[in-house]
């Protein structure tokens, strides 16, 4: 009898052992916290829900307390568990390019073809991405721990995730939480920049109406991208490839089917898996350290450099341009790839001084470039650390 209390006592220990109870840190709870409000501003503030809700709910799996060491193959960054398997595709960048295509798929570049100058507003924008590497060396990160870093600035979460993979895989999860909190505090982060950076009478600047693009254009566009932006940065042909590919689809009239399944359940299924197992690499056990918080710090400020480069491009150059071409300095926040969401703040904020001048079919055009123009600068900087 005796034996067989020790048996059920010591059954009672183990279970209590394996519980998550006695394996809870304070830092389980911070991250517990932290997914939670994703959830809460998905849901109640509609800030990018389709990733917040992902992430969130991520960010409470990878920190659900266990017992590390035990062998249970439940942890994400445990060798054989499921999570870790499904990890594997943000490790090795397969879920970007995917992500890519995707875009690719939805996107229509005629604002941007219509008015090709626009593309200098996506390439301004992309200041954020090296003033941020500037700042990050100064602080102290190695340059190419640096360079993953500096890419939030983009405000592009699948560019961000990639080139971390290949510079700092170590740092991934601060990465990519870090890049995507920014594109879903768009609407937020950017009006009082904007506002700040522009007169009231540049606020109310009219645009003149786009052209109509012709379908050889747009057919033609993705093929002459991908030849153009790859032939300078081989480095970033996973993404720009992709993309281009994803546009074909949708452009060429052909493969609408090919085009439906990229733009609809492909990108689905790659947005869900991105987002849960980013979210459970958030783990606070290797999670939670003072590097995670300067990522932070330093992609608030390649965001808002990003945000304000876009902006003052404007400004420089209406000083060149006559007046009836001249171009509303609120479409320049939307050189960062966060597409659509920076375009709709350029148009709230139009609304707001003019309830008349529209500007989201001209804020789309620097949108659709930020796309591109973060996609470039991923594959620089890879040329640079990996050539």
């Amino acid at each position: 009898m005796e034996k067989f209390f020790e048996f059920i006592s010591h059954g009672i220990e183990q279970f209590i052992l394996y519980t998550a109870f006695p394996n809870i840190t304070v830092g389980h709870i911070i991250m517990i916290i932290v997914g939670l409000l994703f959830i809460y501003l998905a849901i109640s503030k509609e800030y990018e829900p389709l990733l917040l809700v992902p992430i969130g709910f991520g960010i409470l799996i990878g920190n659900i307390p266990f017992l590390e060491g035990a062998n249970l193959q439940i942890g994400i960054y445990e060798q054989g568990s499921v999570m870790n398997y499904l990890h594997y595709g943000v490790i090795k960048g397969i879920y970007p390019p995917l992500i890519f295509l995707g875009i690719g798929a939805m996107t229509d570049f005629s604002a941007l073809l219509s008015n090709p100058k626009l593309m200098l507003l996506g390439a301004a924008a992309q200041l954020g991405i090296f003033g941020a590497y500037i700042l990050a060396l100064l602080i102290g990160f190695i340059p190419e721990r640096a360079a993953a870093i500096a890419i939030i600035g983009g405000a592009d979460g699948p560019t961000a995730i990639f080139l971390a993979s290949k510079l700092a895989p170590e740092l991934i999860g601060a990465i990519a939480i870090s890049a995507y909190s920014y594109m879903a505090l768009v609407p937020v982060i950017q009006p009082p920049i904007m506002k700040l950076l522009t007169t009231e009478k540049e606020r109310r600047i009219r645009m003149k109406p786009p052209r109509s693009v012709s379908k050889t254009e747009k057919i033609m566009f993705p093929i002459v991208g991908l030849i153009l932006t790859t032939f300078i940065t081989p480095s970033a042909l996973p993404l720009l490839g992709m993309l281009f590919f994803g546009n074909l689809l949708k452009e060429s009239g052909v493969t609408k089917r090919l085009a439906d399944t990229a733009k609809g359940a492909m990108i689905d299924i790659v947005t869900i898996l991105i987002g849960l197992t980013v979210g459970a690499s958030t783990q606070a056990t290797t999670f939670l350290t003072p590097t995670s918080v300067g990522i932070f710090a330093l992609g608030a400020a390649s965001f808002v450099i990003a945000t304000a480069g876009g902006v003052l491009f404007v400004k420089v150059m209406n000083l060149f341009l006559p007046e009836d071409k001249k171009i509303n300095p609120l479409i320049g926040n939307a050189g960062v790839s966060a597409v659509p969401d920076s375009a709709r703040v350029s148009q709230m904020m139009g609304l707001k001084y003019d309830p008349t001048n529209h500007l989201l079919m001209h804020a789309m055009g620097p949108n659709v470039a930020g796309v591109i123009g973060s996609a470039v600068a991923a594959g620089i900087m890879l040329s640079f650390f990996l050539g």
